[in-house]
């Protein structure tokens, strides 16, 4: 059953579309995600949490759903804006039909929608809470998306991660055992680790470094998750009382945390990274790789500007550093984001630890850095 819907932003713009999801209001940052596949992995994906997905591809459903490409237990994002919700079909492999699926999840769904005006929105004036919804009015929507949170100073990781400890086994001959710190973290970057002999124990946000230690892994993944680094001041104590006595990889909300724990800073993008098209830049050898990315913040890993930097990309507002001192060693960028030139990777040249703001896991993208779960292992084999 469907019925009119509404969509208000923060700073007054309405937008009329059909619900065809749960009733009642969902409140969250809108951003936008210009993946043309992969909408069951993105609402799946608890790096979603606290916020509406606008899809910026005109039509979401093509083929079907399948419950191995979900990426957690439940949907994480607060809400879904299409162009064009497709009811019928096209895959050998689907199970159900995306209306389906969204009707059990429970989630609020925006169809109809202008949604290549609601990016432009975004894209121009920042992403910002929205309220959307139906049974209700403008003033109702417009009054909760301006009293809404904003992202910045939220800690969502907390909320998502496990409550217990559990265990991903490999099949076959174990090459290598890592703790996963769960900020968030998707079953397919379990299931990356588990392909290449590396079975993992995922233990909660709040598990501190001794903790971690005493289950004496091979090595540790900082895991993807939602929200703003700074407030996750346990995670990243635990992140330094591991630094130089683990081997270490940080993968997009782990990223940021492990640039914290070294002393940079962190900083809100105007709109973030969302999608799988993203193109990156190897620092080392320049080749690019694109890659699945979904993150709103951003490392400054040079907050000073003391040492020299690399040329921008495509005069880029974000020159990355030659290296910086740390009180871990040296660091050095090694990834940079070719569209606005931020900081997308990071190695630590006197400890065994690297990070990458995107997801090599690919779930959804393309399969350009998933070689970086190799480079986990081989820095485990050779610390």
């Amino acid at each position: 059953m469907t019925e009119p819907g509404l969509l208000v932003t923060a700073d007054g713009e309405v937008f009329r579309g059909v619900s065809v999801g749960a009733g009642g209001i969902a409140v969250g940052e809108a951003v936008f995600n210009t993946s043309a596949t992969g909408y069951q992995e993105i609402l799946t994906d608890p790096s979603y949490a606290g916020q509406v997905v606008v899809m910026t591809s005109p039509h979401i459903g093509n083929y079907g759903t399948l419950a191995d490409d979900c990426q957690a237990p439940r949907t994480f994002c607060a809400g879904l804006v299409v162009r064009a919700l497709t009811h019928s079909v096209s895959n050998w492999r689907a199970a159900a039909d995306l209306p389906s699926f969204l009707r059990l999840s429970g989630l609020v769904v925006l169809t109809g929608v202008d949604t290549r005006r609601l990016t432009r929105h975004l894209r121009s004036r920042g992403a910002m809470p929205v309220a959307m919804g139906s049974g209700t009015y403008e003033g109702e929507l417009a009054d909760a998306a301006a009293s809404a949170p904003r992202m910045a100073g939220r800690d969502l990781a907390s909320a998502v991660s496990t409550a217990v400890p559990y265990r991903i086994e490999v099949e076959g001959k174990e090459r290598a055992r890592v703790v996963a710190v769960d900020l968030g973290i998707k079953r397919d970057i379990l299931r990356r680790l588990a392909g290449i002999g590396v079975s993992t124990i995922v233990v909660p946000s709040d598990t501190p470094a001794e903790q971690v230690l005493a289950q004496r892994p091979d090595g540790v993944l900082l895991s993807n998750g939602p929200g703003d680094p700074e407030p996750l001041a346990g995670v990243i104590e635990t992140t330094r009382g591991l630094l130089g006595r683990v081997p270490l990889f940080g993968v997009c909300l782990g990223h940021q945390v492990m640039g914290l724990a070294l002393g940079a800073r962190t900083f809100k993008l105007p709109f973030g990274h969302h999608g799988g098209n993203h193109p990156v830049r190897r620092l080392a050898d320049g080749r690019v790789e694109i890659t699945a990315q979904n993150h709103g913040f951003a490392v400054d890993l040079d907050p000073d500007g003391a040492d020299g930097v690399h040329e921008g990309a495509g005069g880029a507002p974000h020159p990355l550093p030659l290296r910086i001192a740390t009180p871990f060693g040296e660091v050095v960028p090694t990834h940079q984001n070719l569209n606005d030139g931020t900081l997308e990777g990071l190695r630590c040249l006197e400890v065994p630890a690297f990070s990458v703001q995107f997801h090599p896991e690919a779930a959804p993208g393309p399969h350009d850095s998933t070689h970086l779960f190799d480079q986990f292992l081989l820095m485990i084999e050779e610390s």
